[in-house]
């Protein structure tokens, strides 16, 4: 068992407890005062520019989409390298050997079961038999 410090008062894993400097809130909080029920004219000014602000941002988020869609229809572009090392540039070239290791794993693996196949017909066609 490790030992422990004198006065420590956690334990590992636990979070030592929060020290407050504060004072602590009373149970009786003084009653807000009531609100109007009508927007004064910088309120009523503030919203419609909170809203004309949010109507923009809308309107470029669905342009911005717009234009995706319309990039992912078209041909693919080959990417031009910012960076000799760019992730985009090693990326196509992991692309390429993955392709070429697919062709590869399927080329022998087709031709190693038509050779079973041809072999399994050769048998039966000549009535040898498996030992």
């Amino acid at each position: 068992m490790a030992k422990r410090a004198r006065g420590s008062s956690t334990r590992p894993g636990q979070r030592a407890r929060t020290q407050r400097t504060g004072p602590r809130p009373s149970a009786i909080a003084p009653a807000a005062a009531p609100r109007p029920a009508t927007l004064t004219p910088q309120e009523e000014a503030r919203a419609a520019e909170l809203e004309a602000q949010i109507v923009a941002e809308e309107r470029a988020a669905e342009a911005s989409l717009r234009r995706t869609r319309d990039r992912s229809r078209r041909e693919p572009v080959a990417v031009a390298p910012t960076r000799p090392g760019s992730l985009a540039v090693r990326a196509s070239e992991e692309y390429d050997y993955v392709v070429r290791d697919v062709r590869r794993i399927a080329l022998i693996g087709g031709s190693l079961v038509i050779i079973l196949i041809a072999l399994w017909a050769i048998m039966h066609l000549t009535g040898a038999t498996a030992l």
